[in-house]
């Protein structure tokens, strides 16, 4: 198993500003790429200060340009937002300004609150999404590409500039209904998926249906990684993770807030609600714990057959806290984790 850092871009206090949150996300990628993680993931998500990168793109880039080698992944952009045309362009060119380190993983969207004020209802995302995806590859693949669909009608068109190869840009798709990730598998993508703060038992289910979806194709199979989004720190002492799953508790009363709930906001702001879960559940559910637990943790994840765990460390503490705690997996944890075959995205 390979890991992966979250630049999930937390910003429960506005104040701290937008430049400084971003240098933090820049340092915190300089950082995974020094401590040997494969990749690093960026979101996409608009209005709210939760997962703040309105455009994973621009930020990839960025991340590229201050990096060698460390795989950029979109974690994701939502493709209901953004029109193709003009989409497709922008990720060819990010693909190229990448030198080839750009794994595009796109999804549906997440948020109602946030779908909603940007004209796309949740309700009516996953259909737009399968459109955008199918017009999505299409544009990559041929050039005077026509279309008669529900969302696009247009004439023919090339979008330029055309792809440098035809495994470029790489794709991933997001999905986190089992029956969703077997169903993406089986079309021959990459998955990512996570099962955010709910079981383990939950989060076994997730991962067989893309190895049933795998397996099903054999041979064509067998380059398609899997990646798994969780929260994981590795505390410094028992306090240390109490004091951090305090943090994710309020983290996820935020989160759940615009997942699940009615979506309070206010100035960007969403306000922490009631958690149907206690601290002590959601406790066994993460993985916040010191490194005489973490590896055995870890391990679990990994005897599944997960091929990028991908680390959401940005829950609410200070930028140090999370190099430290970033350094400390380095240096206790990984060493003891085998690593997965070669086999980049593709």
């Amino acid at each position: 198993m390979e890991f992966n850092h979250f630049l999930s871009a937390y910003y429960p206090d506005k104040s701290y500003g937008g430049d400084r949150l971003y240098a933090d996300m820049i340092e915190q990628a300089k950082l995974a790429e020094r401590l040997g993680y494969r990749g690093v993931t960026i979101p996409e998500h608009h209005l709210i200060n939760i997962l703040l990168v309105p455009d994973p793109l621009q930020m990839a880039v960025k991340v590229a340009a201050v990096t060698k080698h460390i795989e950029v992944v979109t974690s994701v952009s939502v493709l209901p937002l953004h029109d193709m045309r003009i989409f497709a362009g922008q990720a060819i060119q990010a693909d190229i300004l990448c030198d080839g380190r750009l794994i595009l993983g796109v999804g549906r969207g997440a948020f109602a609150y946030e779908m909603a004020r940007m004209g796309v209802p949740i309700e009516t995302s996953r259909e737009k999404f399968d459109e955008s995806l199918d017009l999505l590859m299409a544009l990559f693949a041929r050039e005077e590409v026509a279309w008669d669909g529900k969302y696009y009608k247009f004439d023919p068109i090339t979008v330029m500039p055309r792809p440098v190869s035809k495994t470029r840009p790489q794709l991933m798709v997001a999905a986190l209904v089992p029956e969703g990730i077997y169903a993406s598998t089986k079309r021959g993508f990459h998955i990512q998926t996570t099962p955010l703060d709910a079981t383990f038992e939950k989060m076994k289910t997730q991962v067989g249906a893309f190895h049933r979806g795998k397996a099903e194709l054999g041979k064509e199979g067998e380059h398609l990684r899997l990646a798994l989004s969780r929260v994981c720190v590795l505390a410094k002492d028992d306090a240390d993770a109490a004091h951090k799953t305090m943090l994710a508790y309020d983290y996820y009363s935020r989160f759940n807030n615009v997942f699940t709930g009615p979506g309070i906001v206010e100035n960007g702001q969403i306000a922490p609600l009631p958690q149907k879960q206690t601290i002590e559940q959601l406790s066994q559910n993460l993985i916040i714990c010191t490194k005489s637990e973490m590896v055995d943790r870890v391990a679990q994840y990994a005897g599944l057959g997960i091929d990028d765990f991908i680390m959401n460390v940005n829950i609410g503490h200070t930028q140090g806290e999370a190099l430290d705690a970033m350094q400390r997996f380095a240096e206790f944890v990984m060493p003891h984790i085998p690593k997965a075959k070669s086999n980049r995205a593709a």
